[in-house]
């Protein structure tokens, strides 16, 4: 199951609040063992240079061309 939920402040730690619906599905109580998968979207200028380069033009030589199109 996923689910969406904010990394709150508590004291000088980061807290994440479970929804009572998913408590109570998966029977979790206090001191239970739970394993999270902790997943950050990616912010815009995070994505850049991630894909492979299949061009050897530069970009304003693609910006120019796709200029030249319209």
């Amino acid at each position: 199951m996923e689910i969406k939920t904010k990394a709150r402040k508590w004291g000088s730690s980061i807290a994440v609040i479970l929804p009572k619906a998913l408590v109570e599905e998966r029977k979790i109580k206090e001191n239970d063992d739970i394993f999270i998968d902790v997943k950050k979207p990616l912010l815009a200028f995070e994505i850049f240079g991630i894909a492979p380069r299949t061009s050897k033009k530069s970009a304003q030589q693609i910006k120019d061309e796709i200029k030249a199109g319209w």
